[in-house]
């Protein structure tokens, strides 16, 4: 739910009541410019004044004081002012001037030959030296004008750009913190689903902002923070403003990135200025979002004093949560998807005393987060949402809430008034496998072939029994690569996988490219990304969970990962190299074993492949009662098949339709 507006006040982001119109600096700048204009035409008006005369060239006033016109001379510094003897005046210069000139000025040019010049021609010398306000004045007001002028500039710049809760450049100490006071937040547990251990988990730090002398009274010490970790999407941000919701306590929010800044110390200030802030609306809830970005382990992956800033922004983060001065009704909380980088400090019994999980919702937990988000839409009777919950394992509450706006877009777009199934299957299909691309030119060559890939991955998932159901098979191309796609879904939440299922699962994956050659007799590019899921599961099994008899059961990864991409020899004495083609020979055993299993299953159901193939040719999309009814026929052979050799004693490894492991 959107934030409710912050009231105006000085620990709002918006800034105090009483800040001043951004059009004052420039009305003042302006004034200041104008004052300065006039103040030194005045000058020029005096200083001209004084002195006044006809500009003449210097070496006509020396021809007219040797001819004995002048009377008299003013010497200033930066000119010469002289006036005529009575009936001297020469005749050019009144017929150029006009008959009432008596003096002409000339700029003062260093000769030693004027004075002497004068001297000797009987002239009068007055020596004019100016005054200071004469002189510097105009100097004055233009330091004036500059200094004025740069401090409002500033002002006014700085009053535009974003600090804190004053704003401006002044502000970068100030905490970016967003908060929303009590009755502003508007989010509580009925509005979180999915997530049932957490929000029970979460229950106590509500009862204590509620009521903590309750707590304080028997001499439990509450926990100061609350870390959520979970992968992104999951509600983490959501679970903390319900919290605040539940309480009706004031919410602080900021993300971790926003402590840190070019400047060194800025960090620093900004956290404590935050729980400054906090600890006068106590009691209340600041939440960190990505942590990460500000706990990273110091020292971690990183030249000394490389990171100087960020590390005394954790150090004083650190202080904030268990320093000298508790922080009493202040509960921190954090969430992060990455809690491995994070500092051993910041996880230690005292800071963040709780760690919750919040992971992806099960079956029950998606079906209660889609009935939350369906409120919201006019869906038509026949969506079931328990069918939604089924199809998308593995999917977050954010993925479930943008799979329903995607079909509610698509709704609107066909003009319908309500969503329908369609709908949100399409929808289910542009989240999973990617925009659809029907401009998209394939030759009808490579439109057959791509038939038979994606038909040979569904009749090598249903015989093997690799635990997912094939809900679609589609020749639409898809996304920016895939020319199509098969869509295959657990038929329940799994949490741990067999060696079997392994071994299903790559031969699974290896199927499209076995189709392909046993129909082409050749294979194609379009297999790249099947080969490499297969491998990096192939390679899991022998270094990750010791499911290969020649290595032995033994993890060989340098640290723990979904599925691992390279293999490391360091530390592992001087036969790292024969350990590491032992691996790599282990792993190809694994991918073959896959591809000859592929093989034996195709090459049993060929006329099922053919069949198949040419429906989705015709049909383009293979799904519901339709794949159902195609798929059983490839289950039941494959039954029937297996039952023929336990009868004849050949339950051996390799039998069709059955993956044996070790």
């Amino acid at each position: 739910m959107p934030e409710t507006p912050d009231k105006p006040g000085p620990n709002r982001e918006g800034g105090p009541k009483d800040a001043p119109r951004p059009s004052s600096g420039i009305r003042s700048l302006v004034i200041a410019l104008l004052l300065g204009l006039a103040a030194m035409s005045l000058v020029d008006f005096f200083g001209g004044s004084a002195r006044g005369g006809a500009a003449v060239r210097y070496d006509e006033l020396k021809r007219w004081v040797r001819e004995g016109r002048i009377a008299s001379v003013e010497v200033a510094p930066d000119q010469i002012v002289a006036s005529f003897k009575r009936g001297k005046r020469p005749e050019s210069l009144a017929r150029t001037r006009g008959g009432d000139v008596t003096r002409v000025s000339s700029p003062r040019i260093e000769d030693e030959q004027l004075l002497p010049l004068l001297e000797g021609q009987g002239v009068a010398i007055t020596v004019v030296t100016e005054s200071f306000w004469r002189s510097q004045l105009p100097m004055l007001v233009w330091m004036v004008v500059l200094i004025g002028g740069s401090m409002l500039l500033w002002r006014w710049v700085a009053r535009r750009m974003p600090g804190g809760p004053q704003g401006g450049l002044l502000a970068f100490g100030k905490s970016r913190g967003r908060r929303v006071d009590s009755d502003g937040n508007g989010v509580t547990f009925a509005e979180v689903a999915g997530v049932d251990e957490a929000k029970a988990e979460l229950e106590e730090i509500v009862e204590f902002l509620r009521d903590a002398e309750r707590f304080t009274r028997l001499g439990a010490r509450i926990p100061k923070g609350v870390l959520l970790v979970g992968p992104p999407g999951t509600g983490k941000t959501l679970l903390a403003r319900a919290v605040a919701g539940e309480a009706r306590v004031p919410f602080f929010s900021i993300t971790g990135s926003e402590f840190v800044e070019m400047f060194v110390g800025v960090g620093a200030s900004r956290v404590r200025d935050l729980f400054e802030q906090a600890k006068a609306q106590a009691p209340c809830i600041v939440f960190i979002d990505e942590l990460d970005a500000l706990g990273r382990a110091r020292g971690a992956g990183s030249m000394p004093s490389a990171n100087e800033e960020r590390e005394q922004t954790l150090d004083q983060l650190l202080a904030e949560l268990d320093g000298f001065q508790p922080n009493a009704g202040v509960v921190v909380m954090a969430a992060t998807n990455r809690p491995e980088v994070l500092d051993p400090a910041l996880l230690r019994p005292g800071r963040f005393d709780r760690q919750v999980v919040v992971d992806r919702p099960d079956r029950a937990g998606r079906l209660a987060i889609l009935r939350i988000h369906a409120k919201k839409l006019k869906l038509a009777d026949d969506v079931d949402l328990g069918a939604i919950a089924e199809r998308t394992p593995g999917f977050a509450g954010a993925d479930l809430a943008n799979l329903l706006n995607e079909a509610a877009l698509r709704g609107a777009r066909k003009r319908r008034d309500a969503v329908t199934s369609e709908d949100v299957s399409e929808a289910i299909d542009r989240v999973v496998g990617g925009l659809e691309r029907r401009t998209r030119i394939i030759t009808p060559a490579e439109r057959r072939r791509v038939a038979f890939h994606e038909v040979g991955h569904a009749i090598v998932g249903v015989a093997v029994s690799s635990g997912e159901k094939v809900h679609k098979v589609s020749i639409v191309p898809r996304g920016a690569a895939a020319l199509g796609y098969t869509m295959q879904l657990p038929t329940e939440d799994r949490y741990l996988l067999t060696e079997r299922e392994l071994h299903a699962r790559i031969a699974t994956l290896l199927g499209g490219r076995s189709a392909e050659e046993i129909v082409f007799g050749e294979t194609s590019t379009g297999a790249q990304n099947d080969l490499r899921r297969a491998t990096e599961i192939a390679r899991a099994m022998v270094v990750d969970y010791g499911m290969s008899e020649v290595v032995g059961p033994v993890a060989l990864a340098p640290e723990p990962r979904p599925i691992f991409v390279g293999l490391t020899t360091q530390g592992h004495s001087e036969t790292g190299a024969r350990l590491a083609d032992r691996v790599d020979s282990e792993v190809r055993k694994l991918v073959d074993r896959g591809r000859d299993e592929a093989h034996r299953v195709l090459e049993a159901n060929r006329a099922m492949l053919d069949r198949m193939a040419e429906r989705l040719l015709e049909r383009e999309t293979l799904e519901g009662e339709e794949l159902d009814a195609l798929l059983a026929e490839v289950s039941a052979r494959v039954a029937e098949t297996t039952t023929d050799a336990g009868d004849a004693g050949a339950g051996a490894p390799g039998a069709t339709g059955s993956v044996r492991s070790g």
